[in-house]
Formats: structure tokens, C-alpha cells, sequence
């Protein structure tokens, strides 16, 4: 049973038995190099929109990243389990996340018309357990984890599994009796997250986070840093200050506002509904136009919205206006019909000299003097306009994304921006679950105290992608080594036609695989150049070749992925030479 057992394992390594197409042409589905990679490759296959099947080689580098996962989790003394995906609306309706979490909450009936949720994620579930199994403040800290499928109606699924709808996540809670005890088990979980991407081959960077609908007061995200990252992280030249773009603070401006120069004048700006086409049209720096926009707002009459006025310049930070009081959650701007009842304008056109709902003004923008600005009439804007002087009911507040070249928060140096790919977020949620949902234990003296709680999450799926889009270059993919589904590729050529070639690949391949080296043995009769170039688009880092001239000479061919040349050593080596490359 045992030699059938090993000869089995031995034919799924051969590539000539694995089922697997690797292919040329860019797939038209695929918009960034990670998706068009792992499907050139034969790593996934779309079923659906925002859904894919995980075949035998990206399954095998998918549970190496578990595994490390998994062993990190563990020595840091958590817990694994397993939770249900499929999970009963009313935890959620407790909770409050069944109104407030969105369309994004994929919601289900049973036959019986029993409301559930595929989970998104798994607070709820969790903070049930603990308020059954948590009896006492002796059982705590305590962490929980697991590895499971999550579902996400996301309204536009993109980047293959970078942004799928069901995807894989390492998610973790921790319960406490304090918060003392919630910030030591935070830290702990900072340290293990560092480990792991470490031990993965990433190069990484941990920023201040917002929360969102995860909720809680303290967060950090852990980037993949890649200049194609769809996330914009943001960090200090001078110090270890880092956020994410929606949680990094713009500092007010150190000097003071200009004195007014100019008298307010109505100036006709025909078509000028842009700010580019406004400071065109009127020759002037766009720092120098300020544009309001109109936002929704949580009230009626004159709270159905809320301006916002930023610096031509900058941008909007949804995230922060999101914040403000009278602003609706969620957040959205306002129709043109809501705009022009406001108003009495398009936009394009408004300004805030005039209007009668709540207004905000950001710190950036109240440091210009004589300003130009929409006079809420189609057509026409302000020049010459002053705060205080022509603009006195505002509320100032940061509310735009920094640039670069911004002051740090941290007091140190300036802001510099890198692009990231999101692969991980800690928590600290303190009560915000346990409140809602009782959950309880007694302390020292017996009195009831309400838990504190920690969430931390990987997205798994997620690191394989990242892993190939900081990873990789115009031939394929370059593996972090920690992460190749194998270690070595081991290529015969010509073996069909020399039994010398056929023999010694054979022997090899029995050799290494017995000690303990992964290999994929390319035993297929295709030609060279075929063979090289799966080789390079799979990305194993290292290539071992079997050819009739070499041999002949008492020489074998190895090149490292990430090589341009490659170098020749003895036959009989081969095991001493491929041990020493993989460090062991």
C-alpha cells in the first residue's frame, strides 16, 4: 500500500499527468498582471462573475500561505475552529449590521422563509460562541481563528480574485476583560502579522487604518507594497509614521490666512463648470478656486444636505466627510435635483456665500484669501471672495486626501505616497459586538463585566495574487520562494528519443523528491523553448535540466528564476548543489 501510495504521489508531480494549460495570449478578461498571470498559468478558471475555481497549482501555493498562517497563529497560542458560512439573520439583526452593512450582505431564504447571510465575515458568529463558552474572567485573553470562505457581493467584481466575491480569509478574534488586555493582545497579533508576511517573501508596510463597517476605534491595514497597488498609502520621510489614504490627517496650514486684497465681483463664466476650464478661463492657479460640493444630508429642509468646500487642487476624502455630524451615512453625493433646490444652480456653479444648509470648509481651503467660487447661478462665479468677511457660517475640518510634500501628523518630516495592496487589517473593536450581543463573564468579584474584543484578518486569496503582482516580470511569475507551489522544476529534454536523458531525469527526480525537495518533473515531449517558457510563467524559482550534450560531458544545467545566465555543475552533485541553493 505504501510503495502504491508514494507511486502515486510521485505520477501527480510529473507534468506530463498534471492537469494544467498554460497559455500565451494575454486573457481579454484580465485587467492587472496578477489575473492575467495566474490565468496564463493555470493557477484559476473564472466560473462566474467575481467567482473562481483554484486548480492543482495555485491551490498548492494558496495552502502554502495557509500554512504559514496557520503555524504563526499557533505559536502565538490561538485557537483554530470553524464557522459556518451560511449564518441566521437574527445574529446579525442583533447586532445591527443587517440594516447597516449594505447591499454588499448577500441575504437568503430557506425553505421555510428563515432569513440568513452568507458571511461576509464572522463577528457576529463569534461573539455568540464566547458569550456561550466564556464563563469567567480565568478563561481569558483567549483568540480564536479560522480559515474559511467568505462572500461579498461586491457591485463591480474586477482583478480576478484580487477582488472576487467569495474569497478565502484567515480571520481571528480575541476576547479580553479589559482593554489593557485588548491592546497587549493587538500587539501581539501586530508582531505575528509581521512574521507572516516576512516569512512569506513580501515586502510590506502596516498603516493607520479606518475601521469602516468592521467598526471599532484603533486599526491598522498591512500593505503589499506594488506600483500597481489600488490602494494609496501614505508615510513619513523622517519617522515610522504610515496610514492609508482615508485615515491619513492633513495638517492645518502653520501660516496665517492673507488679509483680504480684493473686493467680491460676479465674474460670467460661460461653460466653466470644471475647475481646469475655471482657472483657464480666468488665468489663475486652481489652488485659487475652491470648489463646494453638495453631499447628502441626515435631515430635512435645510439639513437634506451638507456643503463641503475644498481647494481646486485637492480631493474630497470621502472616508472623513463621512464623519461629520449631519452628514448621511452612507455616504453620497447629492442629485441634481436636491443640488438645484439648494442652490438654485447646476454643478458646477455653487459656492458657499449664500447657502443655508451646514457647511464645511477645509483647513487647506480657509488658509486662500480672495478666492473664487460658484455664485449659485448658472454660468457665473465669485472673484475676490474672503472667509469671515463674505463667508461667516462654516464649520472648518479636514476633509481631503493629503498630498504629497504634506507636513506628517507625526510632526516629523513630509508625506511621501506609495501605492499598496491591502492583504491584512487588525482591529480593536472593544464592546462594540459584546454590548449589543450580552456577552459577558464574571470577574474576581463575580460582578459582570462586558468583554472587550480584537479582530484580525488575512485575505489569503488575496496574498497570492499580491504576492504576484510585486512578483513578477515580462516572461511570468518570479515566486517569493516560501510561496512557489514548487521549489524546483526539474526539465528533461529529448528523453523520449535518449534513454540516457530518460534514465538519469528518472533518477534525479526519485533523488530529490526523497529528499524532501518539491519537484515538478517536465517530462512531456514538447520542445525546448515550450518547456523554458512554462517554466519561467509558472515562476519556480529553481530549474534543473536533463539534455543529451550535457550529460555527455558529466554535466547538468541550472538557472534561478530571477537569472539571466545559467551554470553547469557535475552530474553526480546534483543533490549537494540544489540542497545548497535552497539553504538547507
Amino acid at each position: 500500500m505504501m510503495a502504491a501510495s508514494l507511486s502515486h504521489k510521485t505520477r501527480a508531480m510529473r507534468l506530463s499527468q498534471y492537469p494544467i494549460q498554460t497559455t500565451k495570449e494575454t486573457p481579454a478578461e484580465a485587467e492587472i498582471v496578477s489575473h492575467q498571470l495566474m490565468l496564463r498559468a493555470g493557477l484559476i478558471r473564472r466560473l462566474s462573475s467575481g467567482l473562481y475555481s483554484w486548480l492543482p497549482m495555485g491551490l498548492r501555493t494558496l495552502r502554502k500561505a495557509e500554512a504559514i498562517i496557520r503555524e504563526e497563529m499557533n505559536r502565538a497560542g490561538a485557537l483554530e475552529l470553524l464557522m459556518p458560512v451560511v449564518q441566521p439573520a437574527e445574529l446579525w439583526q442583533e447586532s445591527g449590521r443587517w440594516k447597516e452593512y449594505g447591499p454588499e450582505l448577500l441575504r437568503l431564504k430557506d425553505r421555510h422563509q428563515r432569513d440568513f447571510v452568507a458571511g461576509p465575515t464572522h463577528e457576529e458568529v463569534i461573539t455568540d460562541i464566547a458569550r456561550r463558552e466564556l464563563k469567567s474572567y480565568r478563561q481569558l485573553p483567549v483568540n480564536f481563528y479560522q480559515v474559511q470562505t467568505k462572500f461579498r457581493d461586491e457591485i463591480r467584481p474586477r482583478f480576478g480574485v484580487m477582488r472576487a466575491r467569495e474569497f478565502i480569509m484567515k480571520d481571528a478574534y480575541s476576547f479580553h476583560a479589559d482593554a489593557a488586555s485588548l491592546e497587549q493582545g493587538y500587539r501581539l497579533m501586530h508582531e505575528v502579522y509581521t512574521r507572516i508576511f516576512t516569512r512569506m517573501g513580501l515586502q510590506f508596510r502596516a498603516v493607520k487604518a479606518d475601521s469602516g463597517p468592521i467598526g471599532g476605534d484603533v486599526s491598522q491595514e498591512f500593505h503589499v507594497l506594488a506600483a500597481s497597488g489600488e490602494d494609496a498609502i501614505v508615510f513619513s520621510d523622517a519617522d515610522e509614521y504610515a496610514a492609508n489614504m482615508e485615515a491619513a490627517a492633513a495638517l492645518p496650514p502653520s501660516a496665517p490666512r492673507p488679509a483680504p486684497r480684493e473686493p467680491l465681483a460676479k465674474v460670467a463664466t460661460p461653460g466653466a463648470k470644471t475647475i481646469e476650464a475655471l482657472a483657464k478661463f480666468l488665468n489663475i492657479e486652481p489652488l485659487r478656486c475652491l470648489k463646494t460640493l453638495l453631499v447628502e444630508g441626515d435631515g430635512t429642509g435645510e439639513n437634506a444636505v451638507v456643503a463641503l468646500v475644498i481647494r481646486g487642487d485637492h480631493e474630497l476624502n470621502a472616508t472623513k466627510a463621512q464623519r461629520l455630524p449631519g452628514v448621511a451615512s452612507p455616504f453620497r453625493m447629492a442629485d441634481a435635483e436636491r443640488i438645484e433646490r439648494a442652490t438654485g444652480a447646476q454643478a458646477g456653479y455653487i459656492g458657499p456665500l449664500g447657502l443655508k444648509c451646514r457647511i464645511y470648509a477645509d483647513h487647506a481651503a480657509l488658509a486662500v484669501a480672495d478666492f473664487v467660487c460658484g455664485a449659485n447661478e448658472k454660468d457665473m462665479h465669485l472673484a475676490g471672495v474672503n472667509w469671515d468677511r463674505d463667508v461667516r457660517n462654516y464649520v472648518a475640518a479636514d476633509i481631503r486626501n493629503v498630498v504629497e510634500g504634506d507636513p506628517s501628523p507625526s510632526g516629523k518630516g513630509t508625506l511621501r505616497l506609495a501605492r499598496g495592496i491591502e492583504v491584512g487589517h487588525i482591529f480593536q473593536l472593544g464592546r462594540k459586538y459584546s454590548e449589543k450581543m450580552s456577552a459577558v463573564v464574571l470577574d474576581e468579584s463575580g460582578k459582570e463585566v462586558t468583554l472587550y474584543m480584537g479582530c484580525y484578518g488575512i485575505g489569503v486569496t488575496r496574498v497570492v495574487a499580491a504576492a504576484i503582482e510585486q512578483n513578477h516580470d515580462e516572461r511570468g511569475i518570479l515566486w517569493p520562494e516560501p510561496l512557489a507551489p514548487f521549489e524546483v522544476v526539474l526539465v528533461a529534454l529529448g528523453q523520449q528519443k535518449s534513454a540516457a536523458v530518460r534514465e538519469r531525469a528518472e533518477r534525479l527526480y526519485a533523488e530529490l523528491s526523497g529528499a524532501g525537495i518539491e519537484v515538478l518533473f517536465d517530462d512531456r515531449d514538447a520542445r525546448p523553448g515550450v518547456k523554458f517558457a512554462d517554466a519561467e510563467l509558472l515562476g519556480i524559482p529553481h530549474r534543473l535540466v536533463v539534455a543529451e550534450r550535457g550529460l555527455a560531458a558529466g554535466r547538468l544545467e541550472y538557472r534561478h528564476r530571477k537569472d539571466s545566465e545559467s551554470v553547469e555543475f557535475p552530474v553526480d552533485e546534483a543533490l549537494a548543489f540544489l540542497k545548497d541553493r535552497l539553504g538547507r
